[in-house]
């Protein structure tokens, strides 16, 4: 499965890397040599990265975190798309919105506002504002959908985020990093492997490559997604086993209620002896005859 990943991956050109002079010298290790002034990465640490992420990813979401794909630049927004849906998880395509992440009540506020003036033009209420006013709306909402419809059903803070292009998404990893949310993304030659916790070093000019492994990314969510049934199944199973009804007798008061079950084997034997004490010194009593009258 590796050796055909790899191979699929240096068919796509996974492999190329930026001009020798704009590279980043922290990517030094990930670089394997030099062609021209192309430098050339090294496949074996991009693969490692990818299984890297994929264990990542699926423990997220087994835990029952949410994934965001984000990747802005024209080569990754559709192979950002087709991932998220692929998956079923969440995707920023077009613009990262500074306070995306730490103001996340503000961006709630406004896909509910977005709710609101959908709902407006379903029910023709949009249509019945003044032409000035009706355009003016129908800029908002356009707008509003354009920047956040892929997060639209993101109702709390994600659990990972999966960049491409570390250095032009410094936004979404500087506020991930301030949050404490991991995160992991695609790095040229030219970016900085600090700013992510998982890198996975690649050509994220090629957009075959970037679809190759998001779409491995994906898989490992959907895997994810699996090991939550199975865990619910299991604590489910495990919380049956424990709900076991008691065995135990209960007492009754005097007055008619329930008193509580006693805990103790040992008290049991104790109060049945001094509840049987009584009755059988009664039942001596009442055998002796009675004393003649001097």
């Amino acid at each position: 499965m590796a050796k055909q990943l790899a191979r699929e991956l240096i068919n796509a050109g996974v492999h190329f890397g930026h001009g020798v002079s704009r590279w980043n010298p922290k990517m030094a290790p990930y670089i394997f040599a030099k062609r021209g002034t192309i430098h050339i990465i090294d496949v074996k640490k991009t693969l490692k990265g990818v299984l890297i992420a994929k264990k990542l990813l699926a423990e997220v979401v087994a835990s029952g975190g949410d994934v965001v794909f984000v990747g802005t630049k024209r080569q990754a927004q559709k192979a950002v798309e087709a991932a998220a849906k692929r998956c079923g998880m969440h995707h920023v395509s077009e613009r990262w919105l500074g306070g995306m992440l730490t103001n996340f009540r503000t961006i709630r506020s406004r896909l509910q506002r977005l709710e609101q003036l959908e709902a407006m033009e379903q029910d023709g209420s949009l249509e019945a504002e003044s032409k000035k006013q009706a355009s003016r709306l129908k800029r908002e909402m356009r707008k509003i959908r354009t920047n956040l419809d892929g997060v639209r059903k993101m109702s709390r803070l994600p659990g990972a985020i999966v960049v491409v292009d570390a250095k032009k998404e410094y936004l979404a990893l500087r506020e991930a990093a301030k949050l404490g949310i991991p995160t992991a993304g695609v790095l040229d030659t030219d970016s900085d492997p600090d700013t992510v916790d998982v890198a996975i070093p690649a050509n994220d000019d090629s957009i075959r490559a970037v679809e190759i492994i998001l779409n491995e990314l994906a898989d490992a969510v959907a895997i994810g997604k699996t090991m939550v049934s199975v865990r619910q199944q299991e604590s489910g199973d495990a919380r049956q086993r424990k709900a076991r009804p008691s065995r135990r007798p209960v007492m009754a008061r005097a007055d008619g209620a329930a008193a509580p079950a006693v805990v103790a084997a040992d008290e049991q034997a104790g109060d049945s002896e001094v509840a049987s004490g009584p009755e059988e010194g009664s039942a001596v009593l009442e055998s002796e005859p009675p004393a003649s009258s001097v």
